[in-house]
């Protein structure tokens, strides 16, 4: 039969370190003051056979109560120490896999711990490895994609020498420079994620019709936003045509910056550009170098909250629907300026 103090036993374990401490001494100095050792640890509803463990560490010069103190469990001695660690966060950090031998170019668990076998002779298994990378601050992220043809040295050059001659041309000219691009819209086409079922792929209506539609906008650094939609692909006579619109009762001279597509530098062009007797200027940016110019962050985001967000329903029309949603880009200056604000496009200034 059990006795109520059997009953009304505590998990010790269940106890933070202070309480636990300060029990022990409570305990270890009653006993010194004459109680029992099996009553004492009764009064505390904690195991019987503890107490005699406390008085143990308790005995012997030199020892006494501050042998009862809580200490800090070290734990199991890790298998990498801070510089192998460190050393593993220079591997991964803005690295490719195919550096080091492998043949895939994404990193992976199973990947870092191969190479701290191949290197360091030390296996970790896949969860040790998900909590190292995440102790160091590395997470799993969708890679943005670079051109292998990209060239870093033009790139530099055009952030820090290039641009900032056009901005500072600009301002004495009393011009003003605006960055061009185009983008393609589709009404059949679904951007962004939903939640489903796992297993289970979920569906979205959209038209059993096909609509697309192509736009080009211009924007400036100070939220100027200016946009028009056309159809079909981009020529060097369109152009000319898109260009004559985005001039059309423009005051101030124009230093327009787009990428190197062979419509935008025809000649038909580049004769146009003749004829505004120097109202309008054409730059070039890096090849291979999108990020650098913010009007692709407008198409970005217009992808990301427009139709795709609300596949178009009955009778909705592509062409309208892309149109209202750039005209109230236009109607906010604070978004077109916010993406000026994205780090890839820190270099350009007012």
């Amino acid at each position: 039969v059990l006795s109520f103090a059997d009953i009304m036993k505590l998990d010790g374990r269940t106890l933070d370190h202070k309480t636990l401490e300060t029990i022990r001494e409570m305990a270890v100095r009653r006993v010194w003051e004459g109680e029992r050792a099996s009553v004492v640890i009764a009064s505390y509803g904690l195991s019987r056979t503890c107490i005699y463990k406390w008085l143990r560490k308790a005995k012997g010069r030199g020892n006494g109560l501050k042998k009862l103190k809580g200490t800090k469990g070290t734990g199991r001695r890790p298998k990498l120490t801070a510089a192998q660690e460190r050393q593993v966060f220079r591997w991964v950090n803005g690295k490719n896999p195919m550096q080091y031998g492998f043949d895939f170019g994404l990193w992976t668990r199973e990947l870092v711990k191969r190479l701290l076998e191949e290197r360091f002779g030390v296996s970790l298994s896949l969860a040790s490895i998900g909590s190292l990378l995440a102790r160091l601050g590395l997470t799993a992220q969708k890679p943005l994609q670079r051109a292998y043809q990209r060239d870093p040295v033009a790139v530099e050059r055009w952030c820090k020498e290039t641009y900032p001659a056009i901005a500072r041309r600009a301002k004495q000219e009393g011009a003003e420079v605006y960055f061009w691009d185009e983008s393609g819209f589709r009404a059949d086409a679904v951007h962004g994620k939903t939640w489903g079922a796992k297993g289970h792929t979920p569906v979205v209506q959209v038209p059993g019709q096909r609509q697309s539609i192509s736009a080009a906008s211009a924007v400036n650094s100070k939220g100027a936003f200016w946009y028009t939609t056309y159809k079909g692909g981009l020529t060097g006579e369109l152009m000319v045509e898109l260009l004559k619109m985005l001039m059309h009762r423009r005051r101030k001279k124009l230093h327009l910056v787009l990428d190197g597509l062979p419509a935008h530098w025809t000649k038909a062009v580049k004769e146009y550009v003749a004829s505004t007797n120097g109202r309008l200027e054409l730059h070039k940016l890096p090849g291979y170098a999108p990020d650098l110019n913010p009007d692709e962050l407008v198409w970005s985001h217009a992808k990301r909250t427009g139709h795709a967000r609300r596949p178009l329903r009955k009778g909705e029309k592509l062409e309208k629907c892309v149109e209202d949603q750039l005209d109230s880009m236009a109607a906010n200056p604070k978004l077109v300026r916010s993406f000026f604000k994205h780090p890839s496009v820190s270099y350009i200034t007012d």
